[in-house]
């Protein structure tokens, strides 16, 4: 394939690009800064809240764990002796 199947880029509108004043140009410099800065805040954001769900996850699973192996070593249903039956 070559370039020839593409068909060029048409301006509908007939006019040039609209030219931008230098305040516009600030303007945009300030409001894409702040965009970094509101990306990087976010992103710390998300980096406490995964360490902060890890760190409950963990706590949760080790009081599981603490559960289930303090349930296996009761041993007081062991030693249970059942009664000794009446006769009649």
């Amino acid at each position: 394939m070559g370039d020839s199947t593409f068909k060029p880029k048409i301006n509908s509108a007939g006019k040039q690009d609209p030219i931008l004043k230098k305040a516009e140009l600030d303007y945009m410099k300030i409001i894409e800064e702040k965009n970094r800065e509101r990306v990087q805040k976010l992103q710390q954001i998300g980096r406490r809240n995964r360490f902060t769900g890890l760190a409950i996850g963990a706590g949760v699973f080790s009081i599981y764990l603490y559960s289930i192996f303090a349930i296996k070593q009761e041993t007081f249903l062991d030693d249970f002796n059942e009664p000794a039956k009446i006769q009649q």
